[in-house]
């Protein structure tokens, strides 16, 4: 896979991702929804933090919310510099090409919620019970670095209780899949997955050879 195919399948995937996170925030309110089917909705939310809506401070207590905000981001742009390297030279050693798409759809996934968290909280006002404007004369709502993610995708496969006999949580209303989550989390997870699964494909061990005497 060459490195011109490798970057038009990260541009598409940029475009889509960037393109449908423009119009959420620019057509819901903050918690808006629209029922597509009974498994699948589209429901505006904005992640803060890590996957999952995980805050760093979360874990380390003696920083603020919005200088583990900050880190998270500095972090984020220091992994993105690194995963480009690998696809470079994975491509430049001419790596499998699956190995390529995997390091390319997690390129652009990152990449994707990078420029969220880098430039949205400058480019969008904010979105808490009202639609979002982009580039409002009054500035963004919040400064560089600080920008939220935006998520939509909602498949609630299975809302109800569970079953009493089910040890701890039985009893329990249960929602699966309840994260919600987007284009870029998409080309992430679907290149982790084809990593892990075609992993033998991707990493082939070279077998060493030996003489016979």
């Amino acid at each position: 896979m060459s490195l011109k195919k490798a970057s038009l399948l990260i541009i598409i995937i940029l475009l889509i991702d960037q393109i449908s996170k423009v119009y959420i925030k620019t057509h819901f309110a903050l918690g808006d929804s629209i029922k597509v089917f009974s498994w699948f909705e589209i429901l505006f939310v904005e992640n803060k933090g890590m996957a999952w809506g995980t805050k760093l401070s979360d874990f380390i207590t003696i920083i603020s919310d919005r200088s583990a905000k900050v880190f998270l981001t500095v972090f984020r742009l220091i992994a993105i510099f690194g995963i480009g390297f690998w696809l470079l030279s994975t491509i430049k050693h001419k790596g499998s090409k699956l190995l390529i798409l995997s390091i390319s759809l997690i390129f652009a996934g990152a990449l994707g919620n990078i420029i969220d968290s880098v430039f949205y909280g400058l480019l969008f006002s904010d979105s808490v019970g009202q639609i979002a404007q982009f580039l409002p004369a009054q500035g963004g709502y919040d400064t560089l670095l600080h920008g939220n993610v935006v998520d939509m995708l909602y498949f609630p496969l299975y809302k109800g209780f569970l079953p009493e006999w089910i040890p701890i949580i039985g009893g329990d209303y249960f929602t699966f899949f309840e994260p919600v989550f987007n284009i870029a989390d998409m080309a992430i997870s679907t290149g982790f997955i084809m990593l892990i699964v075609f992993n033998k494909k991707v990493f082939p061990k070279k077998e060493a050879k030996t003489e016979m005497s």
